[in-house]
């Protein structure tokens, strides 16, 4: 043999034993499972002191060893050379009331495992990370300490990845692309996917079903997921306009990246890990904010009957918005919303939004006057604030906008950030305007100053266009709702409307995430010339169950409601706040069953949507209490109704007296959904 080539083997040799040896494999160093047992994160080190963690349940694996780590902009990687300075756990169980939400009270309870390293090559730096390991799911986060060898902390990049053990489907939509939030919901085997945002929901080969997100997202970049290899994920952290993703100084956490683990669809919605990883409320009494219903001056825009702008079409005028007010009056509606109130709509404003006054309305629009006329009839005033996403603009008059709102007694503001993604602008971090992603760590910085400052006025606020929704409404109630996917407006736009199996879809991945406004209930189920909604009308009243938001606005007109009253009365009669959630089945973009208790009686409310194939669902009533007679008022989709017909406006209305002993069988045509009001019987 050549000299050459036989030493090449030779060294080819030893290398291959060296990275077989036991001081290359991985090495555990910590490991710890959920009070049940169910799920269990082990962590580990390599011959190199790289970290990694995997996550198993059952017993069995769902994320196989996955590296975790930082690429940094001023320092050298935070990762590799690591050591075990020491690793602890601890035990937590506590409930917590929700002030609003999906359910009053809140069960936490998990096991945590602290591991806490040093870089001893890199002058000892150290990194901590902290798992909360739950029944069902996982949530884990970075902690920085105060470090002289690393004042700053300017992160290109993280290295933490989910490599998911088994063949998987994954429901997705893009990250950084010009729709934002507001991309059609995708399904494709995971391999398959792009750069992905979060809520990311996997249906893996044996049925169970994971969701990736984060939780506490606050003064950092959001995370999106880029499949890197296979089924390995990968963290990426949106831009930021003014060099690194995410600039941090002394001692910090990171958001928590969440892993919500079910049997099941309807498994996934039940949890709470979201929420839990959230800090507890930081506003004190928050008896000020009102989850309600409102109608809106807002419709009639998207079906080009009216404009924002001053004119011959202008909706938002005095005499317009009374009419509002005397029909929400009428119904019993707390809010009405108003869009188009203030100067600045000439604009090309959907590029930029420096032109809004936020405290000068048109000529044609008293604003004092409605307030008062509004509270005089025992209803307020939904304020709104279409930014345009210029960022610069609106902190400029931020304060005095919700001083005058606060003034007046409008006591909630829809917000908007209308733009292609990338193009929202922002102070910069030295001081000079620059464009960049709605969710960089500008963008999530901004959106917690805007609900920060608006409690300062005790103001709630509901944002459209937003960063994504990660549980941060339990710290800041007032953060009542956001919109971030794509609402009823495209049915009116059209171009093309929201599919079929839209609300299947929603429920399972944007939902996860928290409430939406979704604006549902269009009873005419028609849009702009014309275009028909892909949906029945018992279907447009399930959603007032089946999309949860605190705030939920009934989209439609207020003579199309006169003109379908049948269908009205469920809408009047729904609630917004809950005080027990139970999602009875469901299957990720083909059906779901949700029941849900009012918080304010005694009253079970339902809703169920199907995708186009009709469906009959079974409702087992073990959620009323036992011993008790219920009405059942339901609507539900004619024999004959079907979404791709004029049959779709076939709703039949009926009552049944059940027991906790019954089952129902829920009977939904193509397109179609059923809505159930149960109360108790005297």
């Amino acid at each position: 043999m050549h000299v050459r080539r036989f030493a090449a083997v030779i060294a080819a040799s030893c290398l291959l034993g060296l990275l077989s040896s036991p001081a290359w494999a991985q090495q555990r160093i910590a490991s710890a499972a959920s009070p049940g047992n169910v799920i269990e994160v082990e962590v580990q080190l390599d011959g190199m002191g790289k970290l990694a963690y995997g996550v198993k349940r059952n017993g069995a694996p769902i994320i196989a060893p996955s590296r975790l780590g930082f690429n940094l902009a001023n320092a050298r990687k935070l990762d590799g050379s690591f050591s075990l300075r020491r690793q602890s756990t601890s035990e937590h169980d506590s409930t917590w009331e929700q002030p609003w939400g999906e359910r009053r009270f809140v069960r936490n309870r998990y096991r945590e495992l602290r591991v806490d390293l040093e870089q001893k090559k890199h002058q000892g730096r150290q990194l901590s990370v902290v798992f909360r390991i739950y029944d069902d799911g996982v949530g884990f986060r970075y902690e920085f300490p105060a470090q002289p060898q690393l004042r700053t902390a300017e992160i290109i990049d993280e290295l933490t990845e989910f490599t998911v053990s088994q063949p998987a489907t994954a429901w997705w939509i893009p990250a950084g692309e010009l729709p934002g939030l507001e991309e059609e919901i995708r399904k494709a085997p995971l391999k398959e996917i792009g750069i992905a945002n979060t809520p990311l929901t996997v249906r893996l080969e044996d049925g169970t079903h994971l969701a990736f997100h984060e939780a506490a997202l606050v003064d950092y970049a959001s995370m999106w997921l880029r499949k890197v290899d296979g089924q390995k994920l990968r963290a990426m952290l949106a831009p930021s306009p003014s060099g690194p993703a995410v600039v941090r100084k002394g001692a910090f956490t990171t958001p928590w990246r969440t892993l919500q683990i079910a049997d099941n669809a309807a498994g996934l919605l039940m949890s709470d890990l979201i929420l839990n990883l959230n800090e507890p409320n930081r506003l004190g009494d928050v008896s000020w904010v009102k989850p309600s219903k409102f109608i809106g001056v807002w419709w009639q825009m998207h079906l080009q009957s009216g404009t924002w702008n001053a004119g011959p079409k202008h909706a938002a005028t005095t005499a317009n918005t009374k009419k509002y007010i005397d029909f929400a009056a009428k119904h019993g509606f707390r809010g009405v919303l108003v869009e188009g109130w203030n100067k600045g709509w000439e604009s090309d404003w959907g590029h930029g939004g420096a032109d809004f006054s936020f405290t000068e309305p048109y000529p044609d629009f008293d604003l004092p006057g409605l307030a008062s006329y509004a509270k005089s009839k025992g209803v307020r005033l939904v304020g709104h604030h279409e930014t345009g996403a210029d960022i610069v603009a609106y902190e400029k008059q931020m304060d005095a906008a919700y001083r005058l709102y606060a003034k007046l007694g409008v006591d909630s503001i829809k917000s908007g950030y209308v733009h292609e993604a990338g193009s929202a602008l922002f102070p910069g971090r030295d001081g000079k305007p620059r464009y960049g992603h709605y969710d960089s760590q500008d963008g999530v910085r901004h959106f917690l100053k805007a609900v920060t400052q608006a409690a300062k006025y005790k103001l709630a606020i509901n944002t459209h266009e937003p960063v994504k929704d990660t549980g941060l409404r339990r710290t800041y109630p007032n953060w009542l709702t956001r919109e971030g996917a794509r609402g009823v407006e495209y049915n009116a736009w059209g171009n093309p409307p929201n599919s079929v199996d839209h609300e299947a879809k929603l429920v399972f991945t944007r939902m996860l995430s928290g409430p939406m406004d979704y604006t549902p209930g269009v009873l005419s189920l028609v849009g702009a010339d014309g275009k028909t909604f892909n949906s029945t009308q018992a279907k447009q009243l399930a959603n007032f169950v089946v999309i949860y938001s605190p705030l939920q606005m009934a989209a439609d007109l207020p003579e199309n409601y006169e003109k379908y009253p049948a269908a009205f009365k469920f809408i009047k009669d729904v609630p917004a706040d809950w005080a027990d959630t139970r999602v009875v089945n469901g299957a990720v973009g083909e059906y779901v069953t949700i029941a849900r208790k009012d918080r304010a009686g005694a009253d079970w409310y339902v809703g169920a949507v199907t995708d186009g194939q009709a469906r009959t669902l079974p409702l087992p009533l073990g959620f009323l209490d036992e011993g008790k007679r219920y009405t059942a008022e339901i609507y539900r989709d004619g024999d004959q109704a079907d979404y791709r017909t004029e049959r779709r406006f076939d709703l039949v209305t009926e009552t049944k007296t059940v027991t906790a002993a019954d089952t129902l069988q829920l009977r939904l045509a193509p397109g179609g959904g059923q809505a159930i009001r149960l109360t108790p019987q005297p």
